[in-house]
């Protein structure tokens, strides 16, 4: 019985499960969508989310924060640059995903999370 479960684990051990999720969000903000399963998109909103909230305060501190999550620096740069601008009339939900059917080859449900405009 596991209480008060925070977070998937995704099959894997808290290492590989964080620089999975590093790599979903560096992806996110250079592609703004990225195409995974159901639970890993869940569990990508979720850092998203917090990711883009920090950056909004837009203070030196949070921003240095932000960039040392992200795994490629010009990541970073599209977040401040086009990403922040089109969500500074939004409070949060600034995340959403569209589930897209079964992966052919085992089955698992996809889903598309994209920035909502």
């Amino acid at each position: 019985m596991r209480h008060l479960k925070d977070h998937r684990k995704l099959g894997r051990s808290a290492g590989p499960r964080r620089a999975l999720l590093r790599g979903l969000a560096t992806n996110f903000f250079t592609h703004s969508k990225i195409e995974t399963t159901v639970e890993k998109a869940e569990e990508a909103q979720r850092v998203i989310e917090k990711l883009i909230t920090k950056a909004r305060k837009k203070d030196l501190a949070t921003q240095r924060r932000v960039f040392s999550y992200l795994l490629v620096k010009s990541a970073g740069e599209r977040l401040y640059s086009t990403i922040l601008p089109k969500t500074e009339s939004r409070e949060g939900g600034f995340t959403r995903i569209v589930k897209t059917g079964q992966r052919r080859g085992d089955g698992a449900e996809l889903a598309i999370l994209e920035l909502v405009e």
